[in-house]
């Protein structure tokens, strides 16, 4: 694991792949209280056929390097650690791959600074005015204050009780109980990390990326999404609409590939559509 002192604070990450690629840079941004292992499987798979790929844990509630400075501005605040990121790394022209709350991220990175981005693969995530998707809107109004976190995430001790509907079980098919509990265990011992998470939550603003999801069409690179099928919290219905505010109009078109059985985290259920979404869109220009 390597770090990145950036601005806002620090952040550790993974490197796949060849020290040289002649295929553009992959980075990924995961969504809350999940880490860097979201993308193992698309990473090392990626990194094993020649793509050069960075997989970094954001401070979102399973990190374990407190950034106040990067969440005091809720997601924005994390979208510009991202770009600070992208320039530390040398990652300008990259293909940006969102999940979650990581897919928000990048529709405000997207927003501000699309110069820095190629192409965008978007997997389940937020967007217009499901930020969150319930029941997790009502999950989050809970831990935005900092006093409740340790309470609600000790209880997530329980594998039954992390992997039911109100934990991760409505976002992957079988999740594994090791990784579900390295997720949880950063609020669960660090007073630091629950004052991040807590910050936040409290800067979530669905008017705000209401305001943002409708201006993707202005970003002019090749766009991907990768969309579970069976999510009952980031629908179909909803990936659809973040794809039409993308629009057509730019070289390779937008793409919506359907992944039958594949719930928020198609990274773990399905991770071979979304090396292939990666692979694809690498091939396609860029402007």
């Amino acid at each position: 694991m390597s770090l990145a002192s950036l601005p806002t604070g620090t952040v550790d990450f993974h490197v796949y792949g060849p020290e040289t690629s002649d295929r553009p840079p992959v980075l990924f941004v995961h969504g809350a209280v999940v880490d860097l292992q979201l993308w193992d499987r698309v990473a090392g798979t990626l990194g094993a056929a020649g793509h050069r790929c960075w997989s970094v844990t954001w401070p979102l509630g399973s990190h374990r390097i407190a950034c106040p400075d990067a969440v005091a501005d809720g997601p924005r605040g994390v979208a510009r650690m991202v770009a600070d990121f992208i320039e530390d790394q040398g990652l300008q022209g990259c293909t940006l791959v969102g999940n979650d709350t990581g897919g928000a991220i990048c529709q405000y990175l997207l927003h501000e600074r699309p110069e820095l981005i190629g192409r965008v693969v978007l997997t389940n995530c937020d967007a217009f005015e499901v930020f969150p998707p319930q029941p997790f809107a009502a999950l989050f109004a809970v831990l935005r204050h900092r006093a409740t976190i340790r309470p609600l995430m000790t209880t997530m001790r329980s594998t039954a009780l992390r992997h039911s509907p109100i934990g991760f079980g409505l976002l992957v098919t079988d999740p594994d109980p090791d990784v579900t509990a390295s997720w949880v265990r950063p609020t669960q011992v660090a007073a630091k990390i629950r004052a991040d998470l807590a910050a936040l939550l409290a800067g979530i603003d669905p008017s705000d990326l209401a305001r943002v999801s409708p201006t993707m069409r202005a970003f002019p690179g090749p766009v991907t999404f990768v969309w579970g099928m069976a999510d009952r919290a980031f629908t179909p219905a909803l990936g659809r609409r973040l794809a039409a505010a993308f629009g057509d109009d730019r070289p390779g078109g937008t793409r919506f590939v359907e992944v039958d059985g594949a719930r928020t985290f198609v990274s773990l259920d399905e991770p071979q559509a979304v090396v292939r979404a990666i692979t694809e869109i690498a091939a396609l220009p860029t402007r």
